[in-house]
């Protein structure tokens, strides 16, 4: 291992070729000195691709595409400036694939840059606030560049990085990104209003981020019990944990321990995860695979959508050829949920900023989970429990929780395409 005590001392060139794929920590993972210094000096390797997951910083910009090849798994976050200007080349695939397509080499990593903490008295680095696909991009990689903070949060995760794991090694005092709570207003707290029934105690949640899951995360404070198996967590985790709600003591597996495979929040949630041994960093193919969830207690699975049309297909991913979202981590989790006996909840206002209905007789964009698979569609107008139901069934129950101004035209269009409703 090469260390490097500054970022100015290091020549990317010197490790990244021209037709190399570079797979980066993504998130609050991301590794900024290294990012920072990639888009720099990336004419000198052009034509290198870069693997990404979600984003929120503001490191790349379309005008980027010059010298670098951008594909990921969809427009998260800052990452849908790329999508919108068409030089993001998106690859639809669920989370808990990523890693098989690494390790087949059909997604390729030749490079891979990371965001990791200063390592324990065991001389080994822990990967802080990211632990989803890396360890399978690393396993193909030919360089593994980490950028070493001091700022991060040694992160309990099943295994460790070793110093012989890594090519080149810089220090850095470079605060992490933080993602602040979503604010959530009155909108979402009608939509979370209507899930209270269905998250009993004991359960164990799978929740995103954003304000509609806040809003769900602040009714639970009353709740006994609760366990959290999820691929990422927000600092209104802790909130849960502190006021006793979050036990982890009835899950099936990981008893006592908080399982999450990335950190999306603020110092807050960084200082709790530091050497903390009731949370565990896992990859995907622990936090998302069937083999995992089947053993999962009164799994409750909680996401969101774009759209979902009257039968109950949704659409988490793009609205027409805007590409704002992704297949994600929905359709493990609405599966394993369902087939295990547990419940799935797709929760979302029933407009959009401009006022255009979200419940919709046909969608825009390509159909994310299918309806086969849907459980219960939640807006702030009701509850459409579709699991079972046949078409029609679904029609009147969609119908009824889309916005008021919207019904008639939907019922209309619906009979148009299935008849006497």
């Amino acid at each position: 291992m090469i260390e490097l005590s500054s970022i100015d001392q290091l020549d990317l060139a010197a490790y990244v070729r021209p037709d190399d794929t570079i797979v980066l920590g993504q998130g609050t993972g991301e590794p900024l000195g290294l990012t920072h210094k990639l888009v720099q000096q990336r004419a000198q390797f052009s034509g290198a691709s870069l693997f990404l997951g979600s984003g929120f910083s503001k490191t790349f910009a379309p005008e980027h595409a010059d010298h670098l090849k951008f594909k990921g798994i969809g427009g998260i976050g800052t990452l849908r400036k790329l999508a919108t200007a068409g030089v993001l080349d998106t690859i639809p695939c669920h989370i808990s694939a990523i890693e098989d397509l690494l390790r087949d080499g059909i997604l390729r990593s030749d490079v891979v840059l990371l965001l990791v903490s200063r390592p324990n008295e065991r001389g080994e680095y822990s990967f802080g606030l990211v632990n989803d696909y890396v360890r399978a991009a690393i396993s193909r990689a030919r360089v593994v560049i980490a950028e070493v903070s001091s700022r991060l949060p040694w992160t309990p995760c099943e295994r460790p990085l070793l110093a012989k794991e890594i090519t080149v090694a810089v220090a850095t005092d470079t605060r992490p990104l933080e993602l602040p709570t979503a604010a959530f207003g009155d909108l979402e707290m009608r939509i979370a209003s209507h899930l209270e029934g269905f998250i009993p105690d004991r359960s164990t949640l799978q929740i995103g981020i954003g304000a509609v899951p806040e809003a769900i995360i602040a009714m639970l404070g009353n709740k006994r019990e609760i366990g959290i198996h999820s691929g990422m967590i927000g600092d209104s985790v802790i909130d849960l944990i502190e006021k006793g709600a979050v036990t982890n003591a009835h899950k099936g597996i990981d008893p006592g321990v908080t399982i999450a495979g990335v950190l999306l929040g603020t110092e807050r949630l960084y200082r709790f995860a530091d050497r903390n041994p009731a949370l565990r960093l896992c990859p995907t193919s622990y936090t998302h695979h069937i083999s995992t969830l089947s053993k999962v207690k009164n799994l409750v699975s909680i996401n969101s959508a774009l759209e979902v049309d009257l039968s109950g297909q949704v659409n988490a991913e793009a609205i027409g050829s805007d590409y704002i979202g992704a297949v994600g981590g929905q359709v493990d989790f609405v599966r394993a949920a369902v087939q295990t006996g547990g419940t799935s909840i797709i929760a979302f206002a029933s407009t959009g900023r401009r006022g255009d209905s979200k419940v919709v007789a046909q969608l825009s964009g390509p159909v994310t989970t299918a309806r086969s698979d849907v459980d219960i569609i939640v807006t702030e107008h009701g509850v459409a429990q579709l699991r079972g139901r046949s078409l029609r069934e679904r029609v009147r129950a969609m119908v009824a929780i889309a916005a008021p101004e919207y019904r008639d035209a939907l019922m209309r269009q619906a009979r148009q395409a299935w008849g006497n409703l």
